[in-house]
């Protein structure tokens, strides 16, 4: 597997800008210490392939900044994109040394990378590391849930008022804004994306877009930055029932 790998300045783990989430939150002092001598960072460009499906990795990673699509292709050619990684996200599986998805930076991703085998020994030994990363598999599998109701039931405005409601959470979980707060992000999908991602086509991603932005929902500064006045408001258009929405 090729890779296009940028030796970054040196950040310690206690501050990094998306430890509170990420897999090494709850660590101890010593267990941050054992951490920073098996990580590094990685840094692909927007477009570029991190993993091919079957690839080996040798390493396990978790998403600093930027995000990453997750998708299968089939036998004749069609591809689906079935998952994204934004920050704070875990790739890899400890146990597993192929890749299952091809995971493609959609925008520059950076990852803090940990050597697989010497990060399974530590989870092995370090209770804190285990159990935060199965509450995260948790998280994940409740996500794909939600997600699979989002696709088989929603329609196409509550498609894309879901996806940027989850993009927007996000965002502010990282920044420690609460949703009272205008929420600003830059979309990290293209329409194309959005459309595959959805089950939408592009001419039904775009007018949607624009309704939301017409009626005030959100707001545009160009394609990709987007602003949130009222989070309350989106939500109401994800047809969610609790408010709990996605998780996130």
């Amino acid at each position: 597997m090729k890779m296009h790998e940028i030796e970054l300045s040196h950040v310690d783990c206690a501050d990094c800008p998306i430890r509170h989430r990420a897999v090494c939150s709850r660590c101890e002092t010593d267990e941050l210490e054992q951490l920073e001598e098996i990580k590094y960072y990685r840094t692909f460009e927007a477009g570029q392939t991190i993993a091919w499906t079957g690839d080996k990795l040798d390493f396990v990673a978790t998403i600093v900044s930027g995000i990453a699509t997750l998708s299968q292709t089939l036998e004749d050619g069609r591809t689906q994109m079935v998952g994204l990684l934004l920050p704070s996200d875990f790739m890899g599986r400890p146990g597993r040394e192929m890749a299952t998805y091809d995971v493609t930076a959609t925008t520059e991703v950076v990852m803090c990378c940990f050597r697989r085998r010497p990060f399974e020994d530590l989870m092995r030994n370090t209770p804190h590391i285990a159990q935060r990363l199965l509450e995260m598999t948790l998280d994940e599998l409740d996500a794909a849930r939600e997600w699979m109701l989002l696709l088989g039931r929603k329609t196409a405005r509550e498609k894309i008022a879901s996806l940027l409601a989850i993009i927007a959470r996000r965002d502010a979980s990282l920044r420690h804004t609460g949703n009272s707060d205008v929420l600003e992000f830059d979309l990290p999908l293209t329409r194309e994306a959005m459309a595959d991602y959805l089950g939408l086509t592009l001419e039904t991603v775009s007018r949607q877009v624009s309704a939301l932005r017409r009626e005030g929902v959100i707001e545009l500064a160009g394609k990709r930055h987007v602003s949130v006045p009222d989070f309350d408001r989106l939500m109401l258009e994800t047809g969610d029932d609790t408010d709990g929405g996605f998780l996130v």
